[in-house]
């Protein structure tokens, strides 16, 4: 029985894809998995549409790749059968080792990149569908030679920010994230093995960059969310310290926060595959109760969306105040300064609107291409913001 399916997709419509493998690959346990890992962590807590997953963002990265791969081939580059299908299983997998909650516990639960343990599953697969993704892994590594492939999938203006962008638009109704990514596609073209968009699409790249902008300064990096995240990791973080100081061991989390970057191996990237959002939730669910103050506190506050309040600002926040916000903490919910220390988070995000280092290049013209930051008229086309936060309760109101 023929796999070939279509997906009812609510920004693209109807999609589905011309290789069997891809949704024998979607079918897998680990595909299926995303289903069940929030696409933009915490963030239904300031904008409660945006329960979207991580399965939902695969297979519109998976799409779109697929049609800048015809696009491409309409044009005259040469794509082979065996290069589409091994780019298209690239931008399908690209984000399967997303642990819970997406970025939210990036490095908590596995102390690695979310991409090294993609690239750990890609070759657990490899073996299961015999040797089959083999080329996937090289295109996505940047190990084959039509280093083009790659960029499609890791660029400043690749199928992954195109999806992400109008999907988390969508979800949040955020309507500042909206690009136009089907003008931005029919305007690529490759030239000496590197990606390259016309010129026609100059202002599109431009709407493009201030979109994912705006979407970091309104979305991923909203304060409410920051908040949320932060409190999430304090949990977490405790959570670990706690399963080491009892000497837990008896489930996924308690085997996972034992081990260093050195002893992850295939069985560790088959515990860690079995969890998602749910096992977290659980585990905040069962410390309600908990003796442990801070667990408590969080568990409890995470759950009923009593979120600590945020402050964000461009200039570092001075000792003296964090020293003040400390003790009106030991003051307020009276804590001791140990407590008090883990209660008052703070830290630093970066906003970037655009890398030089890493340049979208335009065909100026039919003999001559030209890096976008040359062409564009933006005024501030680097645009870079260091962004300093500090999280602390609720309960403590008055700041001097």
């Amino acid at each position: 029985m023929s796999k070939f399916k279509v997906f009812n997709d609510p920004i693209y419509g109807l999609i589905n894809f011309p290789f069997e493998i891809i949704y024998r690959l979607i079918d897998h346990r680990y595909f299926q998995r995303l289903r069940r890992i929030s696409q933009v962590g915490l963030s239904s807590l300031v904008y409660p549409g945006a329960t979207h997953t991580r399965f939902h963002h695969a297979l519109g990265v998976a799409h779109l790749c697929s049609e800048l791969i015809i696009n491409l081939r309409l044009k005259g580059v040469e794509i082979t059968d065996e290069e589409y299908e091994a780019t298209c299983i690239a931008a399908l997998l690209h984000d399967i080792g997303h642990g819970p909650f997406s970025h939210a516990l990036e490095y908590q639960i596995l102390p690695i990149h979310h991409e090294k343990i993609t690239l750990l599953m890609m070759n657990i697969l490899n073996d299961e569908f015999d040797g089959a993704l083999s080329l996937a892994i090289k295109i996505f590594k940047k190990e084959y030679d039509k280093t083009f492939l790659h960029q499609l999938l890791s660029s400043q203006l690749d199928v992954d920010r195109m999806d992400y962008l109008n999907r988390d638009s969508y979800y949040t109704g955020v309507a500042e994230g909206i690009i136009g990514y089907d003008r931005i596609i029919k305007m690529m073209n490759v030239v000496d093995n590197q990606l390259i968009v016309e010129s026609k699409a100059i202002y599109s790249i431009e709407k493009f960059l201030i979109s994912r902008y705006l979407m970091y300064r309104q979305v991923y990096l909203h304060k409410t969310a920051i908040s949320a995240e932060q409190m999430l990791k304090l949990f977490y973080s405790e959570l670990k310290e706690s399963f080491l100081n009892e000497h837990i061991d008896s489930n996924i989390l308690a085997q996972l926060a034992q081990l260093n970057e050195d002893q992850i191996n295939k069985d560790s990237v088959e515990l860690f595959s079995r969890l998602d959002d749910i096992d977290i939730i659980v585990a905040i669910k069962n410390k309600v109760h908990s003796k442990n103050y801070i667990l408590n506190y969080l568990s409890q506050s995470i759950l009923n969306r009593r979120l600590f309040r945020t402050i964000v600002q461009k200039s570092p926040f001075s000792s003296d105040f964090i020293s003040n916000l400390r003790l009106k903490t030991e003051n307020t919910l009276l804590v001791t300064p140990p407590i008090s220390m883990k209660l008052i988070i703070f830290g630093a995000d970066k906003s970037s609107m655009y890398n030089k280092e890493d340049e979208i290049i335009i065909m100026h013209s039919p003999s001559e291409t030209k890096p976008f930051a040359e062409i564009s008229q933006f005024q501030s086309i680097e645009y870079n913001e260091n962004l300093n936060f500090i999280s602390f309760p609720k309960e403590i109101l008055e700041i001097d």
